[in-house]
């Protein structure tokens, strides 16, 4: 019998059962989220929700006593039981199959998609995929899949050195935005997204315990801003799926570059996050309708 070594011994039981949960797309909420974005967009009762809105829907919000030291849940049904968990959000796919209504009950149905143990060059690694499909009246409106990192341990004594801070990046995409995300910002999307890791708002936790040079902007907020770069462009029909990729992270006050670029022929765009001189920290793919 073969003996399963590394974090691969600890998940070779595990086996959560799929979830569904229910909410209610809040115009409201939705207004909060462009608020906190300082986004020029008017939107009403009716109209598609934007591509990965609903984040800030579908709230899991477990006692104060159940949180970790992070500000993480300690536990929970889709984290894997390895001792000492750090859990890091490393991409996404999303497919757009129907607009997503404002205003509409929507049914979220989760399961456990691949559980893969990997060894690299920073270590053992546990990669989770979760797969998320969103119901409207029954039907099947949006799938989303999406990759989890997970480590085991303290943290690395030198995490990523803030990079570009220095210079406000420039670009000659078509589409491009240019903004620094505050501590506040930082703040509110925690908020929105029922996210209290203690690294995007507590900023002696992060530079003394996980050893960060100043509070790290969310990775889902980066993806937030690069499809509202394609939406803003072609318009939320317009986007049949999104993929993207988290690479580095970006912390509070620098001054971040979205851009997009479209291909020859309109059918897909390329976007990206990046600071200083062209240091990218995420990237994606949407391919267009």
């Amino acid at each position: 019998m073969t003996s399963i070594e590394g974090l691969g011994r600890y998940v070779q039981n595990w086996a959560p059962e799929p979830v569904e949960t229910s909410d209610t797309i809040s115009l409201e909420r939705v207004r909060e989220l462009i608020a906190t974005l300082d986004l020029d967009i008017a939107v009403g009762e009716g109209d598609p929700l934007p591509l990965v809105w609903h984040w800030i829907f579908f709230h899991e919000w477990p006692r104060s006593s159940e949180l970790g030291l992070d500000g993480h849940p300690a536990n929970g049904h889709f984290l894997p039981p390895i001792p000492n968990r750090r859990r890091m959000f490393a991409g996404a796919t999303i497919e757009n199959l129907v607009p997503l209504p404002i205003g509409a009950h929507v049914v979220r149905r989760s399961a456990i998609h691949s559980v893969t143990p990997k060894t690299g060059s920073s270590g053992e690694m546990l990669f989770v995929r979760v797969r998320n499909e969103f119901l409207v009246d029954g039907a099947v409106a949006r799938i989303e899949s999406q990759d989890i990192v997970y480590r085991s341990g303290d943290p690395d004594a030198a995490p990523a050195q803030p990079v570009g801070a220095e210079s406000e990046p420039t670009t000659d995409a078509p589409w491009s935005d240019v903004r620094t995300l505050t501590p506040p910002t930082l703040f509110r999307y925690s908020a929105l997204t029922a996210n209290a890791h203690r690294i995007h708002y507590d900023q002696p936790y992060v530079t003394s315990v996980e050893k960060y040079p100043g509070l790290v902007v969310h990775g889902p907020l980066l993806a937030t801003l690069m499809a509202h770069l394609v939406e803003a462009a072609r318009g939320v029909d317009a986007v049949e799926s999104f993929s993207f990729r988290l690479r580095r992270p970006v912390f509070a006050g620098t001054a971040v570059l979205t851009e997009g670029r479209p291909n020859d022929d309109s059918s897909s765009a390329r976007l990206a996050v990046l600071t200083g001189t062209d240091v990218v920290h995420a990237s994606a793919e949407a391919v267009l309708r």
